[in-house]
């Protein structure tokens, strides 16, 4: 057995930290207070829309969803797409499908909008929820319209254009990135499909203006819904390296070439920064003088973590495991 192999077993059997100090921290700060304008353009333009589009993580099936979407947009057929299903441990798969279903959402689509995974169910189910509406009445109209809605950064731009590639055969229609916050304004109608004749509105990233807990508030920021700098690189990389040691996936170990697993993010941080030469030199005075001493640079190793496990090289993941311990609700 190779030193790796044995440091990866000795780390399966350790006993990780059981909890994360969540105290002090003012979640409020984190998450922007102007998405309430988005939210009323939403609302402005319902009228000109057959069905929601609700995009969220799939490594967060069960929250940071906006409440506020199903209250005020809820007049509308409503569908779930679960995108980043590739960056998602989906084992329990039928064990989620059971709670949303629970919270009266029966009709969830997982997806990969990177590979086009799914996308094809996409627009046949907002067809068959549009005719099967109550308020169905197409009169000469031959045409649907869906929003697109949801958290930011959980890939809606990205949907649209897979839709587009995989029926139109066309580019990208819309921009995306792995910040939150690119598209900052309901556009205007964007042509998805020709049989059926489809367009989609593409909107702003929507969080709920109070976010349940500190701990759903780290899983939102590890999936990239507001940027690093506003909860702190370094607690986000805490936060990351204590989620992934009780979920025993050591693939950040093989990755960096560590010495074995570790809780402690500070000697985690520091192997990081001088297997990549993420260092700098500080000044220390001594009583003979100026010295200069060679130092890891902690948030560019952060910052490099971070950006390893959303880009899916540190393996699939389900931040939502403790969510799915408890009972599903009971079905409305």
């Amino acid at each position: 057995m190779g030193l790796a192999s044995r440091a990866l077993c000795g780390a399966a059997g350790a006993a990780w930290r059981e909890s994360f100090p969540l105290g002090g921290r003012d979640v409020a700060r984190w998450f922007p207070g102007h998405m309430a304008k988005g939210l009323k353009k939403m609302q402005s333009s319902l009228k000109l829309v057959d069905c929601i589009i609700e995009v969220h993580d799939a490594r967060i099936p069960l929250s940071g969803r906006n409440p506020l979407f199903q209250e005020t947009l809820g007049l509308k057929p409503h569908m779930l797409v679960l995108n980043k299903m590739d960056l998602a441990d989906l084992k329990e798969q039928q064990k989620i499908i059971q709670h949303l279903e629970g919270e009266g959402l029966k009709n969830v689509v997982f997806t990969n909008c990177v590979r086009d995974e799914n996308i094809k169910q996409i627009i046949p189910m907002v067809r068959g929820l549009v005719e099967s509406s109550y308020r169905y009445h197409r009169g000469e109209s031959l045409e649907y319209c869906a929003m697109v809605i949801g958290i930011p950064n959980v890939g809606k731009s990205s949907l649209i254009n897979a839709l587009r590639r995989q029926h139109l055969r066309k580019g990208k229609a819309t921009r995306v990135g792995g910040e939150p916050g690119i598209t900052r304004a309901v556009m205007s109608r964007i042509q998805v499909c020709e049989r059926p004749l489809m367009f989609l509105l593409d909107t702003p990233g929507v969080l709920a203006p109070r976010i349940e807990s500190v701990e759903m508030g780290l899983k939102l920021a590890l999936c990239g819904t507001v940027l690093d700098h506003l909860v702190g690189e370094e607690t986000l990389a805490d936060y990351l390296l204590y989620t992934l040691n009780r979920h025993q996936l050591f693939g950040y170990v093989q990755h960096y070439g560590l010495d074995g697993a570790c809780d402690d993010i500070a000697s985690v941080l520091k192997q990081v920064a001088v297997r990549l030469g993420k260092t700098q030199k500080v000044k220390v005075l001594t009583g003979t003088g100026d010295v200069n001493v060679i130092q890891p640079n902690y948030p560019a190793a952060a910052r490099d973590f971070l950006r390893t496990f959303r880009s899916g090289l540190l393996g699939p993941v389900m931040l939502d495991r403790d969510v799915l311990q408890r009972p599903p609700l009971a079905d409305p």
